[in-house]
């Protein structure tokens, strides 16, 4: 069996094999190809073009367009992620024995000393699952995914990295009188196409390859740190130095070509390898960290089985790896149109201020053909007539513009981004629009289906990562009843494999326009209540929405409540005149004597001689 190279100089060799693949790639090599694309994306599409100072270079951004619509649209959906154990049934837990158990693990009686049942399986997977979206937050991973999906759609790869950071506080503590922390946790990061090597890049699976390196630009005196931590010997930690000029730097962008000449940083490979037994059944993923000269860590097992890498290819390339952008495509579409749209612009400047002539022999002044110059003559009328003029420049063809627009309208249907799309269309017709934006978005649903998938790829990367390395801990989940932290333990489930599976919910702008007109229809129609058509409006269409909810709770609480009862003046006794009632009631009842006087002459008398007459008073 082959040996796989750790040293430094073996690393580096391997790296640079894998760059000069990529440097061959079409027809400018997957980094000067990225560069542009780039370039595009953002809108320096002049960049090299040797134009005079003087012309107006025009741009319509039709590649920045139709990308912004489709990543918006492919990672617009609110995406929960739900985790399964192979080969654990659940279909048999009743109702009853779930409730039991998982108050039993919440309120920490659950006895985890016996042999893991398909109950206490199911329960850590809805546990895992809570946990996946309260780790989802802590890391950003939303802002993370759609940065990945970016570099896709401009260098045709995204990639993310998970990894063991084992300096992350955690807050959490392994003693009841919390005096040893618990330390480490899980990181993600976006990893550009550019500083990643793959053992076998013509395999499109990363779990396949050989080897896999990622070279990073990293602060010479962090990386001195990490190997005195991980005690490496001094002699080889001073070797790690800034690199020098011919570093093999190939950072994405056009804006990681230069950095400041007091730079400080040192290029770090990481390799990742596997590490097969004699019977070549079983292995292990292994990992070496090495600079240019000196190692900044020994080969070290990290734990999991998998590559920690997840890709997305933007535009699968058969026996490729490495993903095609269609922005490569889209190029010669773009710089057509820009020159065009400058050229229309230089017409229409020069038919406004046309280029003068002037006869010096007559005109002794400056001339600065600015509009409502006066310029002085010598001379008689000859002279005057001939002394100025103007070259009218060529009529512009006017289906040249028509020619721009159906070029820029037909490029961007043709990448799907057509006028429904957009929502570019007029709403006379909600439910057409709707229709066609749908069928729109259709041949967007295969982008959709391999994003998800990336998306999953990193949610089995986190679970392994949870049951190899988290030992026992607790895990933040949400309850009914708020925030909840219920008692892990790797080593129980560290056997099982797990399965993530995304569940899609609609979140776009149309389908929460739909969803607003449908609830309208139903109030409208007396079909759901007011406290009904506000609990189900989606979030951020009405502000403090849920003040509003608690104050109409509030009111209709209040309209329910039996209405007080009447005071009653008390039973008068004996011959007793108007008066002396009144003086009475003024004196133990003044909430009688002013609802008394508020009634209207009838309903006084009538209430005074009840009270005469030793009658219950109305």
């Amino acid at each position: 069996m082959k040996k796989i190279r750790t040293d430094a100089k073996s690393v580096l060799s391997e790296y640079k094999i894998g760059t000069d693949y990529k440097a061959s790639l079409g027809n400018k090599g997957l980094f000067e190809q990225s560069k542009i694309n780039g370039r595009f994306y953002v809108g320096d599409q002049w960049y090299g073009a040797r134009c005079g100072n003087d012309r107006p270079l025009v741009r319509r951004n039709i590649i920045k367009r139709i990308g912004e619509y489709k990543i918006s649209t492919i990672s617009a959906a609110d995406i929960s992620v739900n985790f399964t154990a192979e080969g654990v049934a659940t279909n048999t837990i009743s109702d009853e024995d779930y409730k039991t158990g998982y108050d039993k693990i919440v309120s920490g009686n659950y006895d985890f000393t016996g042999q893991t049942d398909d109950l206490e399986i199911s329960m850590i997977m809805n546990f895992l699952t809570s946990y996946g979206r309260s780790t989802i937050e802590r890391l950003n991973f939303n802002k993370i995914s759609r940065e990945a999906l970016e570099n896709a759609y401009i260098s045709g790869t995204g990639l993310v990295y998970t990894y063991w950071d084992e300096l992350t506080e955690t807050g959490l503590y392994a003693d009841e009188n919390k005096n040893v922390q618990i330390k480490g946790d899980i990181a993600c990061e976006v990893i550009d196409i550019e500083n990643v090597v793959f053992g076998d890049p013509n395999t499109d699976n990363i779990q396949k390859q050989p080897y896999i390196i990622i070279a990073q630009r990293k602060d010479f005196n962090d990386v001195r740190r990490e190997a005195k931590r991980n005690r490496i010997a001094q002699e080889e930690i001073e070797q790690i130095l800034p690199d020098g000029a011919n570093v093999l730097n190939f950072n994405a962008g056009t804006r990681g070509e230069n950095e400041p000449e007091n730079s400080k940083r040192v290029t770090v490979y990481t390799k990742f390898y596997k590490e097969w037994d004699e019977s070549g059944n079983t292995y292990k993923v292994m990992c070496v960290r090495t600079t240019e000269k000196a190692l900044v860590r020994r080969p070290w097992n990290i734990g999991i089985s998998l590559y920690p890498l997840a890709k997305m290819s933007w535009e699968r390339r058969r026996s490729s790896i490495y993903g095609d952008s269609e922005i490569t495509y889209i190029i010669p579409n773009q710089i057509a149109i820009n020159r065009a749209l400058s050229a229309e612009v230089w017409a229409t400047m020069s038919n406004g201020m046309p280029i003068m002539l002037a006869n010096g022999d007559v005109i002794t002044g400056d001339i600065t053909n600015d509009p409502g110059q006066i310029i002085k003559i010598y001379g008689d009328n000859n002279d005057v007539a001939g002394a100025v003029r103007y070259v009218q420049p060529p009529s512009f063809a006017a289906q040249m513009i028509t020619s721009v627009n159906d070029l820029a309208n037909n490029t961007l249907t043709d990448s799907g981004a057509n006028d429904a799309a957009l929502g570019n269309l007029r709403p006379d017709n909600a439910s057409a629009i709707i229709q066609m934006r749908e069928a729109a978005l259709q041949p967007l649903q295969i982008k959709q289906n391999q994003y998800y998938s990336f998306i999953e790829d990193n949610m089995r990367i986190w679970a392994q990562f949870w049951l190899n390395l988290y030992g026992d801990r607790r895990l933040k989940i949400d309850t009914p009843n708020g925030i909840a932290y219920v008692p892990f333990h790797a080593s129980r489930y560290n056997k099982l494999l797990i399965n993530a599976k995304i569940d899609v919910g609609a979140s776009t702008v149309w389908s929460i326009a739909t969803q607003v007109s449908s609830l309208d229809a139903l109030l409208t129609n007396g079909i759901i209540t007011p406290m009904q058509y506000l609990e189900r409006m989606p979030p951020n269409i009405i502000p403090r929405v849920n003040e509003l909810i608690e104050e109409l709770k509030t009111a209709q609480q209040a309209a329910e409540q039996p209405p007080a009862p009447v005071p009653q003046p008390e039973q008068v006794q004996g011959d007793i005149s108007d008066r002396e009632i009144l003086d009475q009631w003024a004196q133990q009842n003044p909430e009688m004597y002013e609802r008394f006087m508020q009634l209207s002459p009838e309903e006084q008398t009538a209430l005074l001689s009840q009270s005469k007459q030793g009658g219950a008073p109305v």
